[in-house]
């Protein structure tokens, strides 16, 4: 289960509406006890494919380690990430799968209709190497 409070879950939501027709991507940091996952704070990125922004996302690894290293200041550790479809559902791709390697985190998805946030889903990233993974729904919490 994902536990998000209502500013962070509208926050990642919002961020999609943004970039549209481009998509978001962004980091959850938080705590991990058992199967709930608790965010704490969420950190937007900026994303770096410049081939097919609006349907493909990177997170440029040194963004990545830096808001690794100050969410460990924080006594928060990376717990997931999410991103957003332009007018596509909130379902993962493929090329999510694919492209998904934090076991155990959750992988949170808004469908950004017409520059307008849909729905949001969450999937946790199960499995014990790249040969078994997938991607399992993951009930969402909003407090």
């Amino acid at each position: 289960m994902l536990k998000i409070e209502h500013k962070d879950y509208e926050a990642l939501r919002l961020h999609g509406e943004e970039t549209y027709p481009h998509e978001c991507c962004g980091v959850l940091l938080g705590q991990m006890d058992g199967d709930v996952h608790s965010v704490a704070s969420i950190a937007r990125c900026g994303n770096t494919r410049t081939d097919s922004p609006q349907n493909r996302y990177n997170i440029d690894p040194r963004e990545l380690v830096r808001i690794q290293r100050e969410g460990r200041e924080r006594g928060e550790d990376i717990i997931g990430f999410y991103h957003s479809h332009p007018d596509h559902p909130a379902q993962w791709s493929p090329t999510d799968l694919a492209e998904a390697h934090w076991f155990g985190c959750s992988y949170v998805i808004t469908s950004v209709e017409k520059g307008k946030a849909v729905l949001t889903n969450a999937f946790e990233l199960t499995g014990s190497d790249e040969n078994d993974k997938k991607l399992t729904d993951e009930k969402v919490e909003v407090s």
